[in-house]
């Protein structure tokens, strides 16, 4: 939906402060005298109103980030000049800090120490909100497992100490993960769960942003249909305007009419969709000034006239929609306008206008692109940053680790010194083949490397091709259509190539944008479906890099292509023991058919990107002792001619 995106602002508006105001001072790290801890009560209640004040600035959009420093800055000085203990809550004040700031290595020393402060001190409170943050921490950096962890220890804590406003939060920051990793199913879970624990905690505010999310979600697009729950959409906005209108939040009240708007234009209820946009813009976003919000309803309100073949209306809606998203640069909004304007000259004939309209939107586009491209590139440089770190902790625990060995096995040598010679001798040999086994592995591993390297440009030789055909064809739209999805599928693959492994959702979604590219390339000559076992754990589970596409280019090019009629080709995977059971199948010419076609074009074909996959596979049963293999079977109809090919790849999953 073209509002969708905006729904993401809410997370923000209703964000409960996550620090407690209780008057704990937890446990000092270093050794301390017996007796009282210097300071007064006073002194102890300056530090937390400072602690409450950053907060509260933290909070506000209108607030500055500097404002939230000076409050930290004033609570140290206090501790300092006092001698107080730090309390969880300033440390975990100074890591939400940081993560605003960007400085991501800062923000979780000072979110390690918040939580030995909050264990020290037996302050429950302060825990389950650092694990909260640990849990947003991680789902930013990429590690999910470890996010998902976090939330849930929060969740414990909250629910065995009755604490407020944990619970609801820590359900929609799941409901967030899983939406980024576009698991639908445990995305409205959360939401769910959401909701029901705000109503339990009879916390209105976040229960309104609960309702607007879940029944903007279920509204979709055009393109979920097979998932989209018009009904309950509707319910679930009108329950939201309701209560926002009950609150007199005007924002809230002009996107659930908005999102109500939608729905109905999607199930085409023109007239319904029509009164929803006109009374959210008259009722509060016009009056409110809320300039992006009513760019959006009035550019919808456009398309709703444009299907309804009244192109006058149209124009006058999209061009006040225009005005409104300039006059808050809304780019997100100014693109997709332009593009519906486009499309309708286009019907209408008028040519001009048309591509005067298709040149304003690649403007809008490719600056709002670039926008995205940016978070993109700061969210990768912040996800190696991260994984640096935890590299150079793990690093760190090993050598804490040895020198403590190295100190017992010292004490030991002056007690027993041929029993330590012998056991240093045995030791350092075992020590040499685990240096030898861990270089034969890293060989291996950069076999692999090598190996990718290899395949990548294979691929993308073939996919140039097709980009070439459509600009030899003078399609400019399919071009540009083309060269979008190759753009964003080139990202992902090099992505993925910087790892020996991915996660499975990782692959998958590569593979469903190269097989969307090849049915662009030919026409609508076939169609795909990708189907995952229940007991697959996409995110968790991690697999070889490219290691399917091969076998799907040779179903594509080998069997369907060559067929007449339109084929059909598709991938299963289910969980087989320690491993992924790929299951390839096409409809195609079968492989006799094809070996007989190549013979005759080509000579002798065998496809480099299927050798070199078969050649990854022979590596890793190498180097994690597995029998892994790949099995082609023909498939015949009824009448024993051939049908197609099935092919199972076994595929390891990788830690």
């Amino acid at each position: 939906m073209k509002a969708f995106i905006q729904i993401l602002i809410l997370l923000f508006l209703y964000h409960v402060p996550l620090y407690s105001s209780e008057i704990i001072i937890p446990a000092a790290i270093s050794i301390k005298l017996k007796g009282p801890k210097p300071g007064t009560p006073k002194d102890i209640d300056e530090v937390m109103g400072f602690i409450r004040e950053g907060n509260k600035r933290l909070m506000s959009n209108e607030a500055g980030i500097d404002r939230v420093k000076e409050c930290i800055d004033s609570a140290i000085m206090i501790c300092e000049r006092k001698k107080l203990d730090f309390p969880a809550g300033l440390y975990l004040l100074e890591a939400e800090y940081f993560y605003a700031a960007g400085d991501l290595r800062s923000a979780s020393e000072k979110a390690t120490l918040a939580l030995d402060a909050a264990e020290d001190s037996k302050n429950r409170e302060a825990l389950a909100k650092t694990y909260l943050f640990l849990g947003k921490y991680n789902r930013r950096t990429g590690f999910f497992k470890e996010s998902i962890e976090n939330y849930e220890n929060a969740v414990a804590i909250a629910d065995k100490e009755s604490l407020r406003g944990i619970i609801p939060l820590a359900y929609m920051e799941q409901a967030a993960l899983f939406r980024s990793v576009e698991d639908r199913n445990r995305e409205i879970e959360f939401f769910e769960r959401f909701i029901d624990a705000s109503n339990s905690e009879n916390d209105t505010s976040l229960a309104i942003s609960g309702y607007l999310e879940l029944g903007t979600r279920l509204c979709g697009d055009s393109s979920t249909v097979a998932w989209r729950d018009f009904r309950r959409a509707d319910s679930l906005l009108r329950i939201c305007h309701n209560l926002a209108a009950i609150k007199k939040d005007t924002l809230l009240c002009s996107w659930a009419l908005a999102n109500r708007g939608w729905n109905f234009y999607l199930e085409k209820m023109y007239d319904s969709s029509i009164y929803c946009y006109e009374s959210s813009l008259k009722r509060y976003s016009i009056p409110g000034k809320k300039y992006s919000m009513a760019s959006n309803a009035l550019g919808n309100l456009g398309t709703v006239y444009r299907d309804l073949n009244k192109p006058e209306e149209a124009i006058k809606y999209y061009k006040k929609a225009i005005d409104n998203a300039l006059k808050v640069n809304s780019l997100f909004n100014l693109q997709w306008i332009y593009m519906d304007m486009s499309d309708m000259y286009l019907k209408l004939r008028d040519t001009t206008n048309a591509y005067l309209s298709h040149v304003m939107f690649k403007k809008y586009s490719d600056a709002y692109n670039a926008v995205q491209s940016s978070q993109g590139m700061s969210d990768a440089r912040i996800r190696y940053e991260a994984d640096t770190r935890n590299k150079e902790l793990q690093l760190l625990s090993l050598r804490l680790k040895n020198n403590r060995l190295l100190n017992y096995g010292f004490a030991g040598f002056i007690i027993l010194t041929a029993v330590i010679g012998f056991l240093l001798l045995r030791g350092s040999k075992l020590k040499n083949k685990r240096r030898l086994s861990e270089m034969n592995s890293k060989i291996s591993e950069l076999t692999q490397a090598n190996l990718r390297q290899q395949m990548n440009p294979h691929f993308i030789f073939n996919t140039l091709n097709s980009i070439q055909y459509y600009m030899y064809q003078h399609d400019k739209l399919a071009t540009n259509n083309y060269l979008t999805k190759f753009s964003s599928l080139m990202r992902k693959v090099l992505d993925n190539s910087q790892h020996t492994s991915v996660p499975l959702s990782d692959e998958l979604s590569a593979l469903n944008l190269y097989m969307e590219l090849e049915s662009i390339r030919f026409k609508d000559k076939f169609d795909f479906r990708i189907t995952i076992d229940d007991e697959i754990d996409p995110i968790m589970h991690k697999v070889p890099t490219m290691l399917i596409q091969p076998y799907v280019e040779n179903s594509i090019s080998h069997g369907l292509i060559p067929k007449e009629g339109k084929g059909f080709v598709s991938i299963d995977l289910k969980l087989n023991g320690t491993c992924i059971l790929c299951t390839i199948e096409d409809n195609g010419i079968g492989r006799e058919a094809s070996m007989e076609r190549n013979l005759k074009k080509e000579g002798n074909h065998n496809s480099l990107g299927t050798r070199i996959s078969r050649s990854r596979l022979d590596l890793v049963n190498e180097l994690y002792g597995t029998s892994l293999q790949t099995v082609y079977s023909d498939l015949k109809d009824e009448e024993g001619l051939p049908a197609g090919t099935r092919v199972e790849i076994h595929i390891p999953i990788l830690s």
